[in-house]
């Protein structure tokens, strides 16, 4: 079963003085590409959390975003009254040296400098960081459901693309009789007019039987009805592998455009433009399959 590189999950938890929330979510790439944005006190578990989300996820840009709500108020930041101080008595002393009144702002912008708040820094409790693995794991599962969901979709829209190209290819085999007879027709008629000119019957016969054989797309059509099949096949595999319905569709696109070098015909042609349209759409289902 084919799977899409796009999803979302989200999935949070309770702990003690906090709530996690944890979001994940993947679009189309060509490898897997992490970008997290996860709060200081768990920068060093980034490690750790790239690696659950590579075991879970083989190709796709996605992103980890974790952040929490604290539910202990206690835990108000404490200003560092000497470092403000020191900020606003020097600023207090160029004031009055340009003989500005300005004591109220004075603070304000004390207040903003460096090192003017001390913050405790948090300490992860590694029970909660149980949790917060297992909460990461559950957003995880939720985008795969997401992916496989997406994937469905997906499958139904290509294999209906896979089939028009299919009976597309089909319709031309009527044309292709008429395309003989065509052929020759005109040349009859082109040696009809050739008055008092002598030439070989065997090797006019030789000749037509190779100019045919030129064009004939039997070989094209039978390789371009083994291609769809495969792709159909790989399609309903177990495992989403969208490089090799990648390559499939490559060969069904050089079938393709083979059949229409030969063509030689103008109603054969339409069929073939039908049948590049569809491919192009397949293509571009195919960036997001992972």
């Amino acid at each position: 079963m084919i799977k899409s590189m796009t999803g979302y999950g989200k999935a949070d938890c309770e702990l003690k003085d906090k709530k996690v929330t944890i979001e994940i979510k993947s679009l189309n790439s060509k490898n897997l590409d992490i970008y997290t944005k996860i709060p200081g006190i768990y920068r060093e578990k980034e490690l750790e959390i790239r690696n659950i989300v590579s075991k879970k996820l083989q190709r796709g840009k996605v992103e980890f975003i974790l952040y929490y709500e604290t539910a202990d108020n206690n835990k108000a930041t404490s200003i560092n009254s000497t470092v403000v101080k020191n900020y606003y008595t020097q600023l207090k002393s160029i004031a009055d040296d340009l003989n500005i009144q300005t004591s109220e702002q004075l603070l304000q912008m004390a207040i903003r400098l460096p090192d003017t708040l001390n913050v405790e820094r948090e300490k992860i409790n590694e029970e909660d960081w149980l949790i917060i693995k297992q909460t990461a794991i559950k957003a995880l599962d939720q985008l795969d459901e997401f992916r496989t969901q997406e994937g469905k979709y997906l499958k139904e829209d290509i294999e209906q693309r896979i089939n028009i190209i299919d009976k597309n290819k089909m319709a031309i085999t009527p044309f292709e009789v008429q395309r003989t007879e065509k052929v020759k027709s005109k040349l009859e008629e082109n040696l009809t007019n050739l008055k008092d000119q002598d030439f070989d019957k065997n090797r006019l016969e030789q000749e037509l039987i190779y100019y045919l054989e030129k064009f004939d797309i039997t070989e094209e059509k039978v390789r371009l009805s083994n291609h769809c099949n495969y792709f159909i096949e790989m399609l309903n595999e177990s495992e989403s592998n969208g490089k090799k319905l990648g390559f499939i569709s490559q060969e069904i696109g050089r079938e393709i455009n083979t059949i229409g070098s030969k063509a030689n015909d103008s109603d054969i042609q339409k069929f073939v433009v039908l049948m590049k349209d569809e491919l192009e759409k397949i293509k571009e289902q195919m960036l997001n399959i992972l």
